[in-house]
């Protein structure tokens, strides 16, 4: 599977993708209009562990509903994530057998290894 999951606004996301030089043999999906498949997302927290792992506390809606206040299970970030795309930790790249996720100079130079040898 060649896929991306994005918000088309972001800057970061762009950028990544013209940096990983991604063409159009991944299908791209701007999860502004189309949230992330329950089946997407447990793909994405296997590779990563956790739910909350994959959840961005960079959300403006972390704050304005007071989750930074709580103690959040692993079926809260999961329910987040799926009901409120600001949620994910972006960009999400499937390739091949890996999986990507997020924005950190780590994960692109993995990503680009991958993808690029």
């Amino acid at each position: 599977m060649r896929k991306v999951l994005l918000l088309n606004s972001c800057s970061t996301c762009q950028r990544i993708v013209k940096e990983l030089k991604l063409d159009d043999s991944f299908e791209f999906q701007n999860i502004k209009e189309k949230n992330i498949s329950e089946a997407d997302l447990e793909k994405v927290k296997e590779a990563a562990g956790s739910y909350e792992a994959i959840f961005s506390r960079r959300a403006m809606k972390y704050r304005q509903l007071g989750l930074h206040e709580k103690t959040l299970s692993e079926a809260d970030y999961k329910n987040l994530i799926l009901g409120e795309y600001t949620f994910l930790k972006r960009p999400v790249i499937f390739f091949e057998d890996h999986i990507f996720y997020g924005n950190t100079k780590k994960t692109v130079a993995a990503a680009n290894a991958v993808i690029n040898g």
